[in-house]
């Protein structure tokens, strides 16, 4: 443990705990002679005991005057999760329910069930570090990477605001990445997109995108919560009709997904069912080894020292309690 005191000078006067050790304080008794006394093993060891807790007294009552503590700091631990960057589409759409419809009664939205279901994911994942951005029109940093979970839990729900209608998945990803980008450590990194629909990402934006998960392995996945008939990500146009990105834009944004040489997988939901399906799939792929640190907080230890000195105390004085003084004839007389 890294002790420190917060009165240093105080500690000059620890050498006064050694006195107990030379000098005896029990009351001295006058014997005609000794030599015809067996020795005592026992109360030589008693003797020691209340020296010691003399010496013990007046080290620890020192201690507590001196304001002694333990230091904060961090330990290195190693466990299993990853470094994930949660995000999620805000727009207007999100706040209907699976249906395509405003929630009604103990109906949830789309939104409502993904917060709720993620909550609890987080809330299971002891050693992930978790950051949240969401993303509309334009994306929005809610979170940095952090291991605190009531933070986290905390972002996920402030996103229970009103979107809008515009869905930019590719500026989304941008700011995810960047959010990985800023993590250092060589922990399992993973991104969660989590979108009831998709977009168009210009060309410009995904030569970026492509660069920048080139540069580190990123895990990629997507939840796809789909609203009840509407195409889905597998979905094919059907004989004469148009297959872009305008037309099948779900489509297309898988397509361009697998084409960027990482580790990626879409789940498709259509109900909070198979979002809670999903999610317990992405956190059991998601448990590679991790080494992440522990913060260990300032504690204060007066009131230990003071405890143990006070023990002491009660030892001293139980055994001058216990003291009896022999008197010869001649004081009784």
């Amino acid at each position: 443990m890294n002790l420190a005191v917060s009165q240093p000078l105080i500690l000059w006067l620890l050498p006064l705990a050694v006195l107990p050790l030379i000098l005896s304080a029990q009351r001295p008794q006058g014997y005609p002679t000794l030599d015809g006394l067996e020795t005592d093993p026992l109360s030589a060891v008693i003797d020691w005991i209340l020296r010691l807790a003399g010496a013990l007294a007046i080290a620890a009552l020192l201690l507590g005057i001196a304001g002694v503590h333990r230091l904060g700091g961090t330990i290195e631990k190693t466990g299993e999760g990853a470094h994930i960057v949660l995000l999620v589409d805000r727009s207007s759409s999100m706040d209907n329910t699976f249906a395509g419809r405003a929630p009604e009664g103990n109906e949830e939205s789309k939104s409502a069930a993904a917060r709720r279901l993620l909550k609890d994911f987080i809330l299971h994942r002891e050693h992930d570090l978790v950051g949240v951005a969401a993303f509309s029109t334009s994306p929005m940093l809610v979170l940095p990477m952090t291991g605190h979970k009531e933070a986290i839990t905390a972002a996920v729900d402030a996103m229970d605001r009103p979107g809008l209608a515009y869905t930019n998945i590719g500026r989304g990803l941008a700011l995810a990445l960047d959010m990985q980008e800023a993590d250092t450590s060589l922990a399992s990194r993973a991104i969660v997109l989590v979108s009831d629909g998709a977009g168009v990402i210009d060309r410009k934006v995904q030569e970026k995108l492509r660069a920048a998960f080139a540069r580190r392995p990123i895990n990629l996945y997507w939840l796809f919560l789909r609203t009840q008939g509407t195409p889905g990500i597998s979905s094919v146009p059907a004989p004469g009709e148009e297959d872009t990105p305008q037309t099948m834009p779900e489509r297309h944004l898988d397509k361009f997904f697998k084409s960027l040489g990482v580790s990626y997988r879409a789940f498709e939901a259509e109900n909070p069912e198979a979002v809670e399906h999903a999610i317990d799939a992405i956190g059991k792929l998601e448990r590679s080894a991790i080494t992440y640190e522990e913060s260990i907080p300032h504690r204060d230890l007066k009131e230990w020292a003071f405890s143990i000195a006070l023990a002491a105390l009660l030892v001293l004085l139980a055994s001058r309690l216990s003291e009896v003084r022999l008197v010869s004839d001649a004081e009784g007389r």
